[in-house]
C-alpha cells in the first residue's frame, strides 16, 4: 500500500501549479485576461488609432482643396460625394514631382543594390574567408556603426566638391551606399556565419570554388537575411530627406525635397501635397509588403540563432 503511494506522491511533488485549494494571485488572474479577447480588443485599437493620420491623408488627397479647408477629412463619411481623382490627375500632371519621383528611383535602386550585393560578399568574406587582420577588420566595420551621418556632412561635402560629383545623383548614392555598407557587413556576416561547415565543406569536395560556393549555397541561403536589409536600406534612402536636401541636384530632387519645396513656395496648394505625399508613403509600404514574408523569415531565423 505504501509502495504503490509513494510515486503518486513524487509525481504529485513535481507537477508545477498552484497548490490545492489555493486561489490564483490578481496577476495571474489579469495576465490570464490579457491574453485573451481583451487584449486583442486592445490592439486593435491602438492600430487604428495609429492609422488615423494615414487614413486621413489618403482621403484628404481625394477631396477638392476647398473642402479641405473648409471641413475636417472626416467630412466624407457623410458626404461621399466629396471624394474625387482630380488631384492625382494634376499631380502626374506636375513635372516637378514626377520628375522627383523618378530621380528617387533613381538613387533607392542602385543604392540598395550595391549595398545589399557588396555587403553579401562582404558578409561572406569575414565569416567564411581566412585572411590576415580579419577580425581586426571586423571590429572597425562594427565601430563604423556608431558613427552619426551628421558628422560626415561637411567632409563629405568637401570630397565630392573636390572629386566633382557634388549635388549629383552618383554623389547622393555613394553616400547612401557608403553609409549603408557598414550594418550590410555586420547583418550578413552573423548570418551567414550561422551556415553549417559541414555544408560548405560537401560543395568545396564537389569542384565548387568559392564563387559558386557563395552564389549557389550561401546567397540561397541568406535569402531571408538579404531580403531585411534590402528593405530596411530602401526604406531609408527612400525617405531621407537630409542626405537629398544637401547632396541632391537642385534642379531634379528627390520626393522628399520635392514636397519640401511645394510647402515652401506654395503654402495653399493642398491639392498637389496630400496626394504627393501619399505617393511617397504607398511605394515604401508596397516594397515592404511585397518582400514582407522574407523580412519576419529573416527576423525569426536571428531570433532562434
Amino acid at each position: 500500500m505504501s509502495t504503490s503511494a509513494e510515486p503518486a506522491v513524487a509525481k504529485a511533488a513535481q507537477t508545477p501549479g498552484p497548490a490545492p485549494g489555493r486561489k490564483p494571485s490578481a496577476a495571474s488572474r489579469l495576465a490570464a485576461r490579457a491574453s485573451g479577447g481583451l487584449a486583442q480588443g486592445i490592439l486593435v485599437l491602438i492600430a487604428l488609432f495609429w492609422l488615423m493620420p494615414t487614413l486621413g491623408l489618403l482621403i484628404s488627397s481625394l477631396r477638392d482643396p476647398t473642402d479641405i479647408s473648409s471641413s475636417g477629412w472626416w467630412q466624407v463619411f457623410t458626404e461621399p460625394a466629396q471624394l474625387t481623382a482630380e488631384n492625382y490627375s494634376a499631380l502626374f500632371d506636375n513635372d516637378v514631382v514626377v520628375g522627383s519621383l523618378w530621380t528617387t528611383v533613381l538613387i533607392t535602386v542602385p543604392s540598395t543594390v550595391l549595398v545589399v550585393v557588396i555587403g553579401s560578399l562582404a558578409g561572406y568574406a569575414f565569416a567564411w574567408l581566412d585572411f590576415p587582420g580579419r577580425d581586426w577588420l571586423f571590429l572597425l566595420v562594427v565601430g563604423l556603426l556608431v558613427v552619426p551621418v551628421q558628422v560626415a556632412l561637411i567632409p563629405v561635402s568637401k570630397l565630392f566638391n573636390t572629386v566633382g560629383i557634388f549635388e549629383t545623383t552618383i554623389g547622393v548614392i555613394t553616400f547612401h551606399t557608403a553609409f549603408g555598407l557598414p550594418f550590410a557587413v555586420f547583418l550578413l556576416r552573423n548570418f551567414f556565419a550561422e551556415i553549417p561547415r559541414e555544408l560548405l565543406e560537401a560543395a568545396r569536395l564537389d569542384g565548387a570554388g568559392e564563387l559558386r560556393l557563395f552564389t549557389r549555397v550561401v546567397m540561397p541561403l541568406g535569402g531571408p537575411a538579404i531580403a531585411s536589409l534590402g528593405i530596411f536600406q530602401f526604406l531609408w534612402v527612400w525617405n531621407d530627406m537630409l542626405i537629398a536636401l544637401i547632396f541632391a541636384d537642385g534642379s531634379s530632387p528627390p520626393i522628399t525635397v520635392a514636397l519640401q519645396q511645394q510647402v515652401r513656395q506654395f503654402g495653399n496648394n493642398i491639392d498637389i501635397l496630400a496626394p504627393g505625399a501619399f505617393v511617397s508613403m504607398v511605394i515604401p509600404l508596397a516594397v515592404f509588403f511585397a518582400f514582407q514574408r522574407q523580412f519576419v523569415s529573416g527576423v525569426m531565423a536571428g531570433a532562434v540563432k
